[in-house]
């Protein structure tokens, strides 16, 4: 066992909990990205091009839309923002994802999440091509995923595993408790650690006592979606802590999981923010840089 994986997972002194630092990972990961997109430039003479929709005027999903269509930017990529009105019915955004399907300068699609309460989105979602789905947000994709098969998988959960990879966080016949069970989040995530040899649990609203269920787990991921949901006085001691929730305050944000102390419980944690948010969005561009790599007929097994 390496240094780094002892340190974040049998720690005794837990005031030198392992931070998980997912802002520099993605820093890091970024310059390789560089290299990449440079390789394709010069392969095919294509730059790589991620399509974003945006549905209606939420102005928390034109924020994120943004950030997404800047860290393309930070790697030589371009972007393509597709903006549409918040009366588009299913069958335009379908209309419109059918097109981009069809544009061989697309190597990646997200429907930026939530769209208005009238779209059908998971029929848009399955209309998203497998090669393009670089968001991981299919039905096909998630199939495929878990029965670890080829494709792209949801980003958030995705991000989560390269954070923990990165960090020799041990997860083979580790307690994995999963709290939230969403199609793009909760599910894929349990998926992941399954596949990583964890034992995982799978919390939710209807959960018996989720204090117990928290209380047995070697690894934590809040991913519910509720301030705070998850109290630190649940936590076990030397648990790996992840939180994928963010929730605005005065004071920057918080998590779905309570982070006051835990760096004195935990031996690893992820910080809210600068956690798992920035590695969201670095595993949709790398995703989408890989597509681009299928795209040009480069040889991804190397260099993904």
């Amino acid at each position: 066992m390496s240094p780094a994986s002892t340190n974040a997972t049998t720690t005794s002194d837990h005031e030198s909990a392992t931070l998980l630092d997912g802002k520099g990972l993605a820093g890091q990961i970024e310059i390789a990205l560089r290299t990449r997109v440079d390789a394709i430039k010069a392969k095919s003479g294509r730059i790589p091009i991620l399509a974003t929709i945006l549905v209606g005027d939420d102005p928390a999903s034109a924020t994120y839309v943004r950030m997404k269509s800047n860290a393309c930017k930070r790697v030589g990529m371009d972007s393509i923002k597709v903006e549409m009105p918040s009366v588009t019915t299913t069958e335009q955004l379908i209309a419109k994802i059918t097109e981009l399907n069809n544009n061989q300068d697309v190597h990646g699609i997200l429907l930026q999440h939530p769209v208005p309460n009238h779209v059908d989105e998971r029929a848009c979602f399955e209309k998203i091509a497998l090669r393009k789905d670089v968001d991981g947000v299919t039905c096909l994709g998630f199939g495929r995923m878990s029965m670890q098969e080829s494709a792209f998988g949801s980003c958030t959960p995705q991000g989560i595993m390269h954070l923990l990879r990165h960090h020799n966080i041990e997860l083979a016949g580790k307690e994995a408790v999963v709290v939230g069970r969403s199609a793009i989040l909760g599910k894929p995530m349990a998926m992941m650690l399954l596949n990583s040899n964890c034992t995982v649990t799978i919390c939710h609203s209807k959960t018996q006592d989720l204090a117990a269920h928290v209380k047995r787990a070697d690894i934590i991921v809040g991913a519910v979606g509720v301030p705070e949901l998850i109290k630190a006085e649940w936590i076990k001691e030397g648990a790996v802590v992840i939180d994928a929730g963010f929730h605005p305050t005065e004071n920057g944000g918080v998590g779905d999981i309570e982070m006051r102390g835990v760096k004195n419980i935990a031996s690893a944690y992820t910080p809210v923010p600068g956690g798992v948010g920035p590695m969201t969005i670095n595993t949709l561009i790398r995703q989408t840089v890989t597509a681009a790599e299928k795209s040009a007929g480069l040889d991804v097994s190397m260099i993904s």
